[in-house]
């Protein structure tokens, strides 16, 4: 199962990804927490990427792609991959279908989770997350209920910069999907509905 997830950011990508990990076990590739990891360590590449990051901008491609490139090498992907943030260009598909094409490995799917940009907005102004264990909740938790940690508002998830992100997303990234239809593959989904009801539309428009 070599599969690539688009929508918004916010559309719930990422959840349902860690429910696909969680049942049949293969990698979940993530730019963002490959990023943030780059970001927290300090190593040049995260701070070259924060000031991107930080105001919602899309960080340059030849960043994403050498980090997804190595990330294909390790032997785990071997029986398949969930890219979660990649590619978010026309220029990072094509370099993406390069890379595949020398592996020999090439796309079963491009699954769309698809949700209304001002549930986005909502989603995201109120997301909040644990400094110490990294759990992701919302302003209603006032302290992490997994660790009692502190809960924090991440810079990027503000009004301005969250609409930022989405203009960005529907200028740089939404092409994708014609991109992606165009070639047999896209899997679009109502992302707007409950975790599970979602995820069991997933599954079942990806034949799992």
């Amino acid at each position: 199962m070599n599969i690539v997830l688009l929508g918004a950011p916010g559309a719930g990508k990422g959840t349902q990804a860690a429910k696909l990990v969680e049942e049949f076990g293969t990698p979940h590739i993530s730019t963002g927490d490959m990023l943030r990891a780059a970001v927290k360590a300090g190593t040049p590449l995260g701070t070259k990427a924060k000031s991107f990051m930080d105001a919602g901008e899309l960080v340059p491609d030849e960043v994403i792609i050498g980090l997804v490139t190595e990330r294909l090498q390790d032997p785990d992907t071997q029986a398949g991959f969930i890219l979660d943030g990649f590619p978010r260009t026309s220029a990072q598909a094509v370099a993406l279908d390069a890379e595949l094409a020398k592996l020999e490995r090439p796309l079963d799917a491009a699954l769309l989770v698809d949700v209304d940009f001002e549930v986005i907005i909502k989603r995201l102004t109120s997301r909040r997350m644990c400094r110490d264990c990294g759990f992701i909740g919302s302003s209603d938790h006032a302290s992490c209920p997994s660790c009692a940690g502190e809960m924090y508002q991440r810079d990027d998830d503000n009004e301005a910069t969250v609409r930022n992100r989405l203009s960005v997303y529907e200028r740089s990234t939404a092409p994708l999907i014609d991109y992606y239809r165009g070639c047999d593959l896209l899997v679009s989904i109502d992302g707007d509905r409950d975790v599970d009801e979602v995820y069991a539309d997933v599954k079942r428009n990806l034949g799992l």
